[in-house]
């Protein structure tokens, strides 16, 4: 087993921590356990609250003119200043390239995004943003 270290009769994954450089064969991701999901209320500006590393948005359904943009807060207690949020749409959308997201900011226990409506169209759809958290000590 390359990649264990004995301890007497049990083995215990290879410690990584103070490592400089973890490579990765195949996949990195999340447990089931530590993803989420969480569903906007009343509209587009809402805040959400999900305390979980990753997880989904579905965001309200409610009508997003064309050329505009909203932006509402996630609050997440594993979210620190010197974090990096990725954010992805994956869902609820009729017409591909018709949303953009992105992460303005972010603070100890909350981010900022936006989704803007780049269409030529108002468009009312529950658009579902896909987040991961990649921590910085």
């Amino acid at each position: 087993m390359a990649n264990t270290k004995a301890i007497g009769v049990a083995y215990e994954d290879q410690n990584i921590r103070g490592a400089d450089v973890c490579y990765v064969d195949s996949e990195l991701g999340y447990t089931a356990a530590a993803q989420g999901t969480v569903t906007q209320l009343t509209d587009k500006t809402t805040a959400v609250t999900l305390n979980k590393a990753a997880g989904r948005i579905t965001m309200n359904n409610a009508a997003l003119a064309a050329a505009t943009s909203v932006s509402f807060t996630l609050n997440n207690s594993f979210i620190s200043p010197n974090d990096t949020l990725i954010v992805t749409l994956s869902g609820g959308i009729a017409t591909p390239a018709t949303y953009n997201c992105w992460v303005n900011s972010l603070s100890a226990g909350s981010a900022n995004i936006t989704l803007r409506n780049v269409s030529a169209g108002s468009l009312s759809e529950a658009v579902i943003i896909n987040f991961a958290i990649i921590h910085c000590l």
